[in-house]
């Protein structure tokens, strides 16, 4: 996708007051105005669908080295007994669909536990990688374009996921 397909972010400011150019006692940092709070905090942006969930984890690790599978079993158990509330799978012994790896995904169903486990996992995730992506009904857009990662990225298999 090229730069000029997407929307520009400031949709539905066009006629908003410019913002200040003052900056905080920083000295770097700019001052903004109080304004509403957004919807991005409760609900998910379109067109993340929340219906299922709205975002996946998926925690992987390599499978030939022994201290990265035990330490992928011990975080999958302390997820599950931190975080009981997010859907949790099985912790796979081999690659499953477009993951390159062995992994374990962990689902979550709002922003705040968005957030909540993103921030959780960059300090806790270890020597593992985690692919975070949207659920959008677009299985291949989602796990490219829309994808990040926590830890080093891996290739998948995308072929399977394109419609």
């Amino acid at each position: 996708m090229v730069a000029h397909e997407y929307k520009s972010p400031l949709e539905g400011y066009e006629n908003a007051e410019p913002l200040p150019t003052t900056l905080n006692a920083d000295g770097k940092s700019f001052y903004n105005p109080p304004g509403p709070r957004s919807a991005a905090y409760d609900e998910f942006p379109a067109p993340i669908k929340s219906e299922n969930n709205g975002f996946d984890f998926h925690i992987y690790y390599l499978p030939n080295a022994p201290e990265e599978a035990k330490y992928a079993a011990e975080l999958h158990e302390r997820i599950r007994r931190e975080f009981p509330e997010l859907r949790i799978y099985r912790l796979w012994d081999k690659p499953v669909g477009p993951h390159p790896v062995p992994m374990f995904e962990v689902n979550v169903f709002n922003p705040h536990q968005t957030g909540t486990l993103f921030s959780w996992l960059v300090v806790n995730r270890g020597p593992l990688s985690v692919l975070v992506h949207p659920n959008t009904g677009d299985a291949y857009k989602d796990h490219t374009e829309l994808a990040t990662w926590i830890g080093k990225p891996f290739p998948l298999n995308v072929r399977m996921l394109r419609r």
